[in-house]
């Protein structure tokens, strides 16, 4: 465990950046994630055929192909950002269509008598969708959503083979080093990744106590 402990600051680093690449690519996720789900239920057509095609195609792409078009794509549109911005785009893109089929389904979850009373009061359809049934929907995927966080946790790996010296970039960088504490380095990894999934549950598990108490 010498290669562990001698590299904590190593591994410190790599912990921070993927702690910031989860939560950046977290908030933007479920930003596009719900405006994608509000598309998809719009009465408007054009919208609720925009939103299924981003879902469809994006759902259907592997994660690493969506990350070559942010990373080498985007440039040539003179759209230039750090590889650490590049990875937080390219994490948001691809779970924002997961993100919007939890929301999706939780708005499908609530009451549509309520929808109509708020019809009848002359609501129109983004105030009905803001203040009536997003609130419950998100209520109702507490724990869809933190699936997706989870996963988004697991992928930000990826960004390491995109010139982002995460968790997983520093691994691999100590295990090139340290090549007779390879499993050691490996399962220093590990526990790294799985303090962060387990905080994100403890913390899921704290928010759905809460919510039933509310209710």
């Amino acid at each position: 465990m010498d290669a562990v402990i001698d590299n904590l600051d190593i591994f410190a680093e790599g912990f921070r950046r993927t702690v910031g690449l989860s939560l950046f690519a977290s908030v933007a996720a479920l930003i596009l994630g719900t405006v994608l789900a509000a598309m998809r239920v719009s009465p408007v057509p054009p919208l609720r055929w925009t939103g299924t095609a981003y879902v469809q195609t994006v759902r259907n792409t592997p994660l690493t192909v969506v990350f070559f078009f942010v990373v080498f794509v985007l440039p040539q549109l003179d759209i230039v950002f750090s590889y650490f911005m590049f990875a937080v785009v390219a994490l948001s893109i691809y779970h924002a269509a997961l993100v919007c089929e939890a929301v999706r389904s939780g708005i499908n979850g609530v009451d549509l008598g309520q929808a109509e009373a708020a019809r009848a009061l002359g609501l129109t359809f983004s105030q009905t969708l803001r203040m009536i049934i997003l609130p419950q929907a998100f209520r109702n995927v507490l724990q869809p959503l933190g699936s997706v966080v989870s996963a988004l946790i697991r992928n930000t790996s990826i960004a390491a083979a995109f010139g982002v010296q995460e968790l997983t970039g520093m691994v691999q960088r100590l295990t090139t080093a340290n090549p007779d504490a390879v499993i050691a380095v490996l399962l220093g990894g590990v526990v790294a990744y799985l303090i962060l999934t387990v905080v994100l549950a403890a913390g899921l598990s704290l928010a759905e106590r809460r919510v039933a108490r509310a209710q």
